[in-house]
């Protein structure tokens, strides 16, 4: 095969990986829209909650388990907080106290003290897409991941949470855990 053939064909390769890259698309929270029971955050997360899960690495394996308990609470002007307490398998203690502010768009303006910035929180039928950027120790350092977290209301009680942590676009890990309401 002459060199200037080679080419042609490399090239064509090429355009036909950037068009298959370029078609993929996440998914985006509107199309949930129809599914129930339905996901209103000042509904489900009001009282106490706890919470249980895992946290996997890049290639998938479990590194670490926790539990959690959630105290939620929403003021007059319909701001949401969240006070999280992780309790790690290894006897880590983790405090994570979020503040969740409505937005004209209907969707909510998310920060927490490890949270850089501002995140965003979108609700449509039984699912929440929230983004954001989380702080955390690794290594005697300070590491920014960017975190997109899903959660799929599954019945009046019980939330499934999947988050997807990734640093310079790279998957680094998952957490998945389940919140469940507590009914006094």
């Amino acid at each position: 095969m002459g060199t200037l053939a080679g080419e042609r064909i490399m090239r064509a390769l090429l355009l036909s990986l950037v068009l298959t890259l370029g078609a993929c698309s996440s998914t985006e929270v509107q199309e949930y829209a129809g599914n129930e029971p339905a996901l209103t955050l000042e509904d489900f997360f009001q009282g106490s909650l706890t919470a249980h899960g895992v946290l996997k690495s890049r290639g998938g394996t479990v590194t670490r388990y926790f539990n959690a308990t959630i105290e939620a609470s929403w003021d007059d002007e319909g701001v949401g907080r969240l006070a999280e307490r992780f309790e790690f398998d290894d006897g880590e203690i983790q405090h994570r106290n979020w503040t969740l502010e409505p937005q004209e768009d209907g969707s909510y303006k998310a920060t927490a003290g490890d949270v850089l910035g501002e995140g965003r929180a979108e609700t449509s039928g039984n699912a929440l897409k929230m983004d954001y950027v989380l702080e955390v120790d690794y290594k005697d350092r300070k590491l920014a991941l960017n975190v997109e977290d899903w959660m799929w209301r599954v019945d009046e009680d019980t939330i499934i949470n999947q988050s997807t942590l990734r640093k310079w676009g790279f998957r680094v890990g998952t957490i998945q855990l389940t919140i469940i309401r507590q009914r006094d």
